[in-house]
């Protein structure tokens, strides 16, 4: 039995896909998520920290990215 795997982060691609907003608008989202979270640049962003900022369901994000 295989175990699925699921990510813990998303990536501006990820929402880009979501959104359908470039990937310009992506990357500026991601920013200024890090920024209200006070994250280094370096640092990843979880899919709940998305979801709580743009008031999406965390399972339908889930749904929706590859991996």
């Amino acid at each position: 039995m295989k175990k699925e795997l699921s990510r813990v982060c998303i990536y501006p691609k990820d929402i880009q896909r979501i959104t359908g907003r470039s990937e310009r608008y992506c990357r500026k989202l991601v920013s200024r998520i890090k920024k209200i979270n006070n994250k280094e640049a370096h640092q990843f962003i979880s899919i709940q920290e998305f979801c709580a900022y743009t008031g999406l369901k965390v399972d339908e994000v889930k749904g929706l990215i590859v991996g």
